[in-house]
């Protein structure tokens, strides 16, 4: 009998804290599984999208590349470049888009359209991020301000250019800034800041032909 009274007391104290801590405790199970519910929504929200954008770039990729000694075709041209839009407005903030970027200014040089091929890679530098773990590849903002000086010469504005060449710490690609560099120095008639740049662009590393008639050009500083 006492037993059975200590059971019945057992039974009615868990009576008594579910009504108590019942309704509490179901309410915490819904929040704890809704969360989790929405945690996973968004994971697969984030694999949708990061496999959408890796799919764009994909296209560009193999739209770009073409085979060796044929040219990008007018349609695949057009394509890259609303591919690459698309990145810029659905995916922003991946990487996919400034590389996408990058490849639809160099359709948009190609199709001689200048000021397009300035917004594009001056899109890529607005665009950088910074921190530990998300910070953009440094190789590629060098390579968009190396195509963006290149365009803003190419325009005609060969200051806007000498700004930018001088406000970048060049690293490994000091062979093509400092070409580049003499490149604007010849437009803005400073034939000797030109040579210095040249000569810096070779003892740098660079061998090309291109440069050396450049340098040939000039002859001997008198």
């Amino acid at each position: 009998m006492a037993l059975q009274a200590a059971e019945e007391e057992t039974i009615e104290t868990l009576k008594q804290w579910w009504r108590e801590n019942g309704k509490q405790l179901v309410l915490l199970f819904i929040v704890v599984f809704a969360s989790y519910t929405g945690w996973l929504l968004w994971q697969n929200s984030r694999l949708d999208q990061a496999e959408a954008a890796s799919d764009l770039y994909e296209e560009i990729m193999q739209l770009a590349v073409s085979e060796q000694g044929s040219d990008v075709s007018d349609a695949d041209s057009a394509r890259i470049i609303e591919a690459a839009a698309l990145l810029q407005t659905n995916h922003s903030s991946s990487v996919y888009a400034m590389y996408g970027a990058l490849f639809a200014a160099q359709q948009h040089v190609r199709n001689d359209d200048l000021g397009a091929a300035e917004t594009a890679l001056q899109w890529i530098l607005d665009n950088r991020k910074e921190g530990m773990f998300s910070a953009t590849e440094p190789g590629l903002l060098l390579t968009a301000e190396l195509r963006l000086g290149r365009v803003l010469l190419a325009q005609g504005e060969a200051e806007r250019a000498l700004t930018l060449v001088n406000g970048v710490d060049p690293k490994s690609f000091e062979p093509a800034f400092a070409e580049l560099r003499g490149d604007i120095y010849i437009a803005l008639e400073r034939v000797d800041d030109a040579r210095e740049a040249y000569l810096a662009a070779q003892q740098a590393g660079s061998n090309s032909e291109a440069l050396r008639m450049k340098l040939d050009a000039l002859g001997n500083k008198s």
